[in-house]
């Protein structure tokens, strides 16, 4: 397997997922705005959606895709019995919180946003929507387990581009409520179950080559599968720490008017990096790191380790200065239309800014938590990222009356930094981390090419102000074709400097 194919495999899915996202996105912005029906929409969806990252994002992969390729290397019937057990027990427990999470469901956007209490209309908005859309989380859900059984066959595809249809039902649902006369924030609500369910029945079809599951319900968990669920849970916090932070951020930010749709936004935008930079590079790498584990195979273990730490720097780096540099042009040409108004634009690329620092981490956090996932181990990570979170609050509460909603950025960004710096020290300190000095000459050549790409990324900002200014049309084909320059240059320079070669990549 050629780790770099792989992951352009899977960011190129990536990528038509966001860009049909934020075509979702602009709409969302032109009809909804930073409105009460925008921020009540946003928490509905933020708690399903959530977990969709959580579970689909290398959480769930984190904890199965180990144990699944261990029982399989010994014998493919106990493979295929683990994973039937897996499915039933997992389909269960969802059906379960789904339920609870419908009855209770006042509580749950409390929790998720105590803010709203203050105004009535927009509390009960969100209730009424977050019940639609909550059984959005049993279909991602169990996609996610049949993505892990795709991915375990370094099948990578079919899952990176199962969210596309998420999207395309979501816009789907907004032209029809525009040229129907419908509730808006309510068939978006239901688009987003409706989307859950065909992205179910998409990944199931495309899994039956490789895996046929039979349901087996059976309350007696065997060992295996309590190993599994044992280590889920932690993975859940570890992998999906940005995720929860951004959830944190969601509940803080209920105080402020329009604070939340300012963080969904900007969260939108460099999301797209993290997809490819960091959950791309994890969820490829990941299966064939934990076959070399399996195998005790030092040497693969170490070119995995520098190849995936190399290949995230390379996509998270120039995107991180990009989003810091341009970040008012970004949020401008992408969502600067209708009901968002200039005031918006502004707050939201000045939280994308602050996002824009913890990019290259976001991404690192991702690779590195692999490096303990692989070897079956999730407590090192859990308890790392209860510490980043942590942290994250922290800052977040006693900073939050002082600077406002821009402070959420910050901390996560801060918090994910340390969380970092704690990986590198935990891994060295026990010697796993078998990193060679190539990685430091690629990460000088990296810079270089990121340095030459922001010179004339600041170069084209200030010849084409005038085009990206809020009032003009087509700013965002402007934006497109500058992104697009700077990032085919930047490409080409580490192409040069030897850095993006296709040989360099190869696991096998």
């Amino acid at each position: 397997m050629n780790l770099l194919s792989s992951a352009s495999l899977f960011s190129f899915f990536t990528v038509i997922s966001r860009i049909f996202g934020y075509v979702r996105d602009i709409l969302i912005a032109i009809f909804l705005g930073a409105s009460i029906f925008a921020d009540a929409f946003f928490v509905a969806f933020r708690l399903p959606n959530t977990f969709r990252r959580l579970f689909a994002e290398g959480t769930f992969n984190a904890a199965f895709i180990p144990s699944y390729v261990a029982i399989k290397i010994e014998d493919k019937k106990k493979g295929k019995q683990f994973s039937d057990d897996v499915l039933s027990s997992l389909l269960l427990i969802l059906i379960l919180v789904v339920t609870l999470a419908e009855i209770f469901t006042p509580y749950l956007v409390y929790i998720i946003a105590p803010g709203f209490n203050e105004n009535e209309i927009k509390f009960e908005l969100a209730v009424e929507l977050t019940r639609i859309t909550f059984p959005f989380l049993l279909f991602v859900s169990l996609s996610s387990f049949f993505s892990g059984i795709l991915n375990s066959n370094n099948k990578f595809a079919a899952a990176a581009a199962a969210p596309i249809i998420l999207n395309i039902v979501l816009i789907i649902s907004l032209i029809a409520s525009y040229f129907l006369d419908l509730n808006t924030v309510r068939q978006l609500s239901y688009g987003v179950t409706l989307a859950g369910f065909i992205q179910l029945i998409f990944l199931f079809y495309v899994t039956l080559k490789f895996y046929k599951p039979t349901l087996t319900f059976n309350l007696k968990f065997s060992s295996k599968v309590k190993f599994f669920f044992k280590k889920l849970l932690p993975s859940i916090l570890s992998s999906g720490v940005t995720q929860i932070n951004i959830l944190v951020g969601t509940i803080i930010a209920s105080f402020q008017t329009g604070a939340v749709s300012y963080l969904y936004y900007a969260d939108r935008i460099y999301q797209i990096n993290l997809a490819i930079a960091g959950i791309a590079v994890g969820t490829v790498s990941l299966p064939v790191m934990a076959k070399a584990f399996k195998k005790r195979n030092i040497k693969k273990i170490s070119d995995i380790q520098n190849k995936s730490f190399e290949l995230s720097l390379v996509l998270s780096i120039p995107a991180s200065l990009g989003l810091i540099l341009a970040s008012n042009q970004i949020v401008n040409a992408l969502f600067g239309y209708g009901s968002f108004s200039v005031k918006d634009v502004e707050m939201t690329a000045t939280a994308l800014k602050f996002f824009g620092y913890g990019v290259p981490a976001f991404a690192l956090i991702k690779v590195l938590s692999n490096f303990f996932f692989a070897r079956d181990n999730t407590k090192t990570p859990f308890y790392i990222s209860i510490f980043i979170v942590f942290l994250n609050i922290l800052i977040s509460v006693s900073l939050f009356s002082k600077i406002g909603f821009i402070i959420i950025p910050i901390a996560t960004s801060i918090s994910t930094w340390i969380g970092v710096i704690i990986y590198l020290y935990l891994l060295n300190l026990k010697k796993s981390l078998l990193l060679k000095k190539q990685l430091i000459i690629n990460f000088i050549k990296i810079l270089t090419s990121t340095i030459i790409m922001s010179l004339v990324l600041l170069f084209s900002l200030e010849n084409f102000v005038n085009y990206l200014d809020y009032s003009y049309d087509y700013k965002a084909v402007y934006l497109i074709l500058i992104v697009s320059f700077v990032g085919i240059l930047y490409l080409i320079s580490c192409y040069l400097l030897g850095v993006l070669k296709l040989k360099n990549y190869n696991t096998n």
